[in-house]
């Protein structure tokens, strides 16, 4: 019975002392923090743009003409040039006025009689035509050469009508030529004619170049689209999406260490800054730009500093 009563005490001191701590408990696991990059909401104007091509051309062309019967003495154009207004083009005799001519200089060599009339060009512009050479006989009143004047020079751009309120909307608009260079043009009137199987309608793009622009020349006109000025912005990186990309939300921060998800309703989106249409953020509000993915409605975080 002694031992008995002994073994049950030993056991009843035992159970006591392992309920009382004998073996310190584990401490609680502290909470998960992600790590996270945080950013402001930004202001800004936001736009969207579409790109339609534009081919140049020269509106006013003079058609230069002989003045007189008679032969070609001298040509000095060849197409492609650039000319003055004034310089001399052509030079024309007559066959009377050669005959006289070397008759009266047989007599008298001083006298210096020609009988050649010059043909100059009227205005500034590139000679896009020449259609005599030197020594061909050519009447009154024939066409000897195009002249395009330079200070007719368009850009025609051809607007579907659905998106003609696009261009009347824009001022002016910046054509990237084929090498990269940028010209600032402003848009004028629209022609009044729809053509009538792509259902078009022809503007007119006036431009001043400060260096010769061939006919014919493919520009790409950047038209804006839609424009939202001083929108609320943030990093494409902060918005997050589903699946299906008809929902979005960011990771808001309601304290130092705590994210909260809201959903947001988006506007223009350049690729690098997302417009913000609503919910209305302030300025000082702080979003999560980096560490945002996966992360649950209320989150535990930790700001990288």
């Amino acid at each position: 019975m002694k031992n008995a009563l002994k073994v049950t005490i030993a056991l009843g001191l035992c159970l006591l002392w392992s309920a009382c701590g004998g073996t310190p408990a584990k401490d609680a696991a502290p909470d998960l923090q992600t790590p996270v990059e945080v950013t402001l909401a930004g202001h800004g104007d936001m736009a969207t743009y579409v790109d339609l091509n534009a081919r140049s051309s020269y509106l006013e062309k003079s058609y230069i003409k002989a003045s007189i019967n008679g032969y070609l003495r001298n040509v000095n154009i060849k197409m492609g040039d650039a000319v003055n207004s004034g310089r001399v083009l052509f030079s024309l005799v007559t066959k009377e006025a050669e005959a006289i001519g070397n008759s009266i200089n047989r007599l008298d060599p001083a006298f210096k009689f020609s009988g050649t009339s010059n043909i100059r060009a009227s205005q500034t512009g590139f000679i896009t035509m020449v259609n005599h050479q030197k020594g061909d006989y050519v009447t009154e009143g024939e066409t000897l050469a195009v002249l395009s004047n330079k200070s007719s020079l368009v850009f025609l751009l051809d607007v579907p009508y659905a998106m003609r309120q696009n261009v009347v909307n824009n001022a002016a608009v910046v054509l990237t030529l084929p090498d990269g260079a940028k010209l600032t043009g402003t848009i004028g009137s629209a022609l009044a004619t729809v053509d009538s199987v792509a259902q078009t309608q022809r503007f007119m793009i006036r431009v001043a170049p400060a260096y010769a622009i061939p006919e014919n020349l493919v520009a790409v006109a950047r038209l804006v689209s839609l424009s939202h000025p001083n929108a609320v912005t943030l990093p494409k990186a902060a918005v997050l999406s589903n699946e299906t990309e008809d929902e979005f939300w960011v990771m808001k921060l309601r304290n130092d260490s705590t994210a909260v998800r809201v959903v947001v309703k988006k506007g223009i989106d350049d690729g690098k800054q997302v417009e913000i249409l609503s919910p209305l953020f302030v300025s000082n509000d702080r979003f999560v730009v980096a560490g945002n993915y996966g992360l649950p409605d209320t989150a535990k975080v930790k700001i990288k500093k």
